[in-house]
């Protein structure tokens, strides 16, 4: 099944894969909840799935997809190709992930592993990690530089609390907790608590 809330992409994709004799296209939709309900129906054995669609967006259809169809294998297919997307999406239950980028080989590779049970990522994602990997250590956020009180207060953060809830919980001055929060952006390298707040959520980090 195919779903993307461009059309002419859903054709695209449909065209070249209907030209593979060992795959049949059982549905094609444009929206979130059209793909939800086609998926419990006709509980395909592969969903490529966009994940920039509204209302409802690919990480809330995966989950309920998940749910409906747990069998579905499910390849997310996005135009970001940063790793913090494939992650989440990963974590969530997908098989795959692709960029609108990837060649159709890379496309066919993807459906091929998927079916058989593999996870697949494509060749621009892992380049990334590679490269991220094959940087210093300080350049990316950690979360395990963290004291024990920072880690509170972030944790507190991420509940939406303000500081002076948070001051209140740990039994804290309002301005220890402002240089906590202070201290906890400079390490995890974020501009201020939304971004850091987003980075936490989009990277599934446990506090």
């Amino acid at each position: 099944m195919i779903v993307d809330d461009h059309t002419l992409i859903r054709e695209s994709w449909s065209f070249f894969l209907t030209g593979n004799k060992n795959l049949e296209i059982v549905a094609e939709c444009g929206d979130g909840l059209t793909a939800i309900q086609l998926a419990k129906e006709l509980r395909p054995d592969i969903v490529l799935l966009d994940i920039n669609m509204e209302p409802v967006d690919g990480f809330e259809v995966l989950k309920t997809i998940r749910k409906l169809a747990p069998a579905t294998r499910i390849i997310g297919v996005s135009m970001h190709s940063e790793p913090v997307f494939v992650k989440k999406l990963l974590r969530m239950g997908a098989k795959g992930y692709v960029t609108k980028n990837s060649t159709g080989d890379e496309m066919l590779e993807a459906i091929g592993e998927v079916s058989k049970g593999n996870v697949f990522v494509c060749k621009a994602v892992k380049k990334i990690l590679a490269d991220q990997l094959l940087k210093k250590d300080t350049d990316i956020p950690d979360i395990n530089s963290l004291s024990r009180r920072e880690l509170e207060v972030v944790s507190l953060l991420s509940e939406g609390n303000s500081s002076k809830e948070i001051a209140a919980a740990l039994g804290v001055a309002l301005k220890t907790v402002e240089v906590h929060r202070h201290n906890v952006l400079k390490k995890m390298k974020q501009k201020n608590t939304v971004s850091l707040v987003q980075y936490i959520n989009a990277n599934a980090v446990e506090l």
